[in-house]
């Protein structure tokens, strides 16, 4: 049996293989995921935003995460629940992610390119 800190890796591992199509960066390193709660039961609640509320490409998230998580084995079931507090923002992102997004540092002056690019 497998280490709760473990099965967590494994799930966080599995959610940075959903790619976020209009970014082309997954979903982990964007910080889109805000929490992941796995019940006794094999349930797993991702709690996450998105770049913006009036994403059309949340069912297309939806079955790409499930999908992954399914090949966790101690996960049986998935469940995306999106929130939008608090609010993302690109500061949220990784180094990596805004490296791959060309933003060098934090300067507000990038961070309101990229801001305006994901409205």
């Amino acid at each position: 049996m497998r280490k709760p800190k473990e099965i967590k890796n494994d799930i966080i591992a599995h959610l940075a293989n959903v790619v976020d199509p209009e970014l082309g960066i997954d979903i982990v390193n964007l910080g889109l995921v805000y929490g992941i709660d796995l019940d006794e039961d094999g349930i797993c609640l991702v709690n996450m935003t998105l770049t913006t509320p009036a994403c059309p490409l949340t069912g297309m998230l939806i079955d790409r995460i499930t999908k992954e998580l399914k090949q966790v084995n101690e996960v049986k079931n998935v469940d995306v629940e999106f929130v939008w507090y608090p609010v993302w923002t690109p500061s949220k992102m990784t180094i990596e992610a805004k490296k791959a997004l060309g933003i060098k540092d934090n300067s507000m002056e990038q961070i309101n390119k990229l801001r305006d690019h994901v409205k």
